[in-house]
């Protein structure tokens, strides 16, 4: 009686215990086919699996498509492919995260049974295969609540087996080392990683190396080599045992490997690094207006989003001519900061600059420090206290940055001493930029001054007023004598300009010598000649895009313009009158390839052939004997080669653009503000502060036979002739019937 009461009792244990093993089996495949049907929320669709979310930055490319200039992002990423990925991370993930990998679907039951037996003899392993954690890396943030991250888990397996079924393995593979995070330095994928850490590439990571990283995946804040060494060195040394016990590596390898030391190469990338900062930040929201004015969208109908969807914008920034005008600027502004500092060394700043007190408060406002503490709703007073009060700075020298303690008002008065310039070069044919300095230094002052900003031209604008000159009939070869002329017009006060005795050479000159030698008088008597609405008209068409009124004084420069504005115009004289809009866009493709855009360059007819023809012997003049001389003599730049200099009121700027046949290049140098300048035009004109940094960046661009910017290639002459008169001999027996005069003293100027 007893045995069949027992008999009982087990058989009904028995049915419970199969009634809560099916029940519970149901509820999981209930679950499975709830979590299916989205009912806790949709799953990733099939587009989604083919076209899988991830933020990914946007790459700046030079013009030969393969060089990164730098790149847009939220999260710092930049996808590669299997093939540029080393075998040792390959090995070291599979090794360490899953070894059954290539035998699983997407979930490995193996492993989910066998995982605590795995962690009881030292083989610790995650409960996720790679494929799962892919999924969660690709479509979901990792809940803290047990319940939600019970379903989460079942979506993961679910989003693993479609997964599995999508791709290959190594697709797989590619697509979680693009995805995964390795730390707070915002740095995602794998390329980004080996950059960051070590300053290479994927492809030639060692297995120490890719150790380190793929101990980070899961933990990138426990095992970062950069807060917590040892425990990374541990991690690395336990993931080189793991490839080993898979028969990746050898036990010697692994002892080799394990006795060297970390061997970081740490170099934190943000916005500021990489070549043309300055471009990339200003051409960013010209990219988005781009996308946005022609209806370029993603397949969904959203807009496209330059921080996260992986463009590839193919510019025309030469990456080598860019790092050239970038050295050219470091090299030549540190030594003219030097110059510009003893100028103003012991002198009382208060005493000596117009409205101080106006430019410092104007620093003041415009600055970050001023909108944080607005930001906190300080009062003024409380502002003032703060400014007022020493603090730790941080502080750009051309000799690297420093850090010191000073009151933030006099950081202010600092930043306004520093010279700043801005520098563009560009194919005139073509019109494609090929390298953009639009400040000092990115990182300190964000302030593009290629395209942003616009300071007075200077005597870089007479060009134009002796180009309609020559357009009017006019030769290079008549003589004008060189005093004052002054010019009357119509509801204006009469108009004469000045010219100091240094800057001026008495009697007759031809008119390539007074543009040579930037003379004032000789120039304005042109423009009393043919007036100022045609000058305007030409300086408007040649591309000026500020406000430029007919008055006589633009002849001198008065009017303000960009040095993109300025460097395009100058396009007009180096390609035979035809005015070519700088491009700096080529095309921009989405990140499976697809051309979104293709840049098309407006050009347009700007000057009669003949005319910028004689326009180009003109400039060559400036170089040959005029205020450009030193070209020559100092930097033997003996080509041919023309160019104006230009120099403002008070020496508050200083410009140069040179042109050769194959390059327009435009340079600028000036204080933020212009009350803040050289206290001598010797070291304040364009021969001194811009003209230097042209001269160093062709010297490199001419050491480099592939640019195939060539010295020994002059300016091309109309086809059908040139029918002004350049040859001084001839014009005057025409003129007068007698040889011409003696050629005036070349004065190398330098105005």
């Amino acid at each position: 009686m007893i045995v069949k009461l027992a008999q009982q009792d087990i058989r009904r244990y028995n049915r419970f215990i199969w009634k809560i093993v099916i029940g519970g089996f149901a509820i999981v495949v209930l679950l499975f086919v709830a979590v299916g049907l989205g009912l806790f929320g949709p799953l990733p669709s099939f587009r989604d699996l083919e076209n899988p979310k991830s933020n990914q930055a946007s790459e700046v490319l030079s013009d030969d498509g393969t060089r990164p200039l730098g790149s847009y992002y939220w999260e710092n990423r930049s996808p590669v492919t299997y093939k540029e990925l080393s075998p040792n991370l390959v090995h070291a993930l599979v090794a360490t995260e899953d070894t059954r990998f290539y035998k699983h679907s997407g979930i490995d039951f193996n492993r989910v049974f066998t995982i605590v037996l795995y962690n009881m003899i030292g083989k610790k392993q995650g409960g996720s295969t790679i494929t799962q954690q892919l999924a969660l890396n690709l479509y979901s943030e990792r809940s803290h609540n047990k319940a939600k991250r019970f379903i989460q888990k079942l979506k993961e397996w679910i989003t693993a087996v479609r997964l599995e079924r999508h791709y290959t393995k190594e697709e797989i593979i590619t697509m979680y080392f693009n995805t995964v995070s390795f730390g707070d330095y915002n740095t995602f994928g794998i390329k980004m990683a080996a950059q960051t850490y070590f300053s290479t590439t994927p492809d030639k990571l060692t297995p120490d190396q890719a150790a380190v990283l793929v101990g980070m995946v899961n933990a990138p804040a426990l095992f970062s080599p950069i807060r917590h060494p040892k425990r990374s060195q541990d991690r690395r040394d336990f993931i080189l045992g793991r490839m080993a016990d898979e028969g990746f590596l050898s036990d010697g390898q692994v002892t080799e490997y394990r006795a060297k030391p970390l061997g970081l190469k740490f170099h934190r990338i943000d916005h500021n690094e990489g070549l043309a900062p300055y471009f990339r930040q200003t051409v960013k929201d010209e990219i988005r207006k781009i996308l946005k004015d022609n209806g370029i969208v993603k397949p969904d109908g959203t807009q496209y989003d330059l921080d996260r969807d992986g463009l590839r914008i193919y510019t025309t920034i030469n990456a080598d001519m860019q790092k050239y005008a970038e050295e050219a600027q470091a090299t030549y502004m540190r030594n003219l900061q030097a110059q510009f500092n003893e100028q103003w060394r012991g002198v009382k700043l208060s005493k000596s600059i117009h409205n101080y007190d106006l430019l410092i408060r104007q620093g003041m406002l415009r600055s970050d420090r001023y909108a944080f503490l607005k930001d906190q709703d300080k009062t003024d007073e409380d502002i003032r206290e703060d400014f007022n009060t020493p603090t730790s700075l941080q502080l750009f020298t051309w000799h690297g940055k420093i850090d010191t303690v000073m009151k933030p008002i006099d950081s202010i008065v600092y930043n306004k001493l520093l010279l700043r310039n801005a520098m563009m070069s560009m194919d005139p044919v073509t019109g494609h930029i090929k390298a953009w300095v639009g400040g000092i230094n990115f990182e300190h002052f964000k302030y593009d001054q290629v395209k942003q900003g616009a300071r007075q031209v200077g005597s870089t604008a007479k060009p134009f007023t002796y180009s309609v000159a020559m357009e009017n009939g006019d030769s290079p070869c008549r003589q004008v004598n060189n005093v004052p002329d002054t010019i009357y017009t119509p509801g204006s006060a009469p108009w004469c300009p000045r010219s100091g005795p240094k800057e001026t050479i008495p009697g007759m000159l031809t008119l390539r010598q007074a543009l040579a030698h930037s003379q004032n008088w000789i120039t304005a008597h042109l423009m009393k000649e043919i007036g100022p609405v045609p000058v305007m008209e030409l300086i408007k068409k040649a591309g000026i895009t500020t406000q430029v009124q007919p008055y006589p004084s633009i002849c001198l420069g008065v009017f303000d313009a960009s040095v993109f504005d300025m460097t395009g115009a100058y396009t007009i004289f180096a390609n035979q009158g035809i005015w070519t809009q700088p491009t700096w866009l080529l095309r921009i493709e989405d990140k499976n390839g697809n051309v979104l855009y293709t840049q098309h360059t407006p050009v347009k007819q700007v000057l009669n052939p003949q005319t910028a023809y004689v326009m180009t012997y003109m400039l060559k003049g400036v170089i040959e004997e005029g205020t450009g001389v030193r070209l020559r003599y100092k930097y033997n730049l003996n080509n041919p080669i023309g160019g104006k200099t230009g120099t403002t009121n008070d020496n508050s700027d200083g410009w140069f653009i040179g042109i050769t046949p194959q390059l327009v290049t435009g340079v600028w140098t000036g204080c933020e503000d212009r009350d803040i300048h050289f206290r001598s035009t010797s070291q304040g004109e364009g021969a001194n502060s811009a003209l230097p940094i042209f001269a160093l960046y062709m010297q490199k661009v001419y050491a480099n036979p592939a640019l195939g910017i060539k010295k020994n290639v002059d300016f091309v002459k109309p086809q059908n002739g040139v029918e002004i008169v350049t040859d001084c001999s001839v014009y005057n027996q025409a003129q007068t019937g007698q040889p011409a005069s003696p050629a005036a003293p070349d004065k190398k100027l330098g105005f």
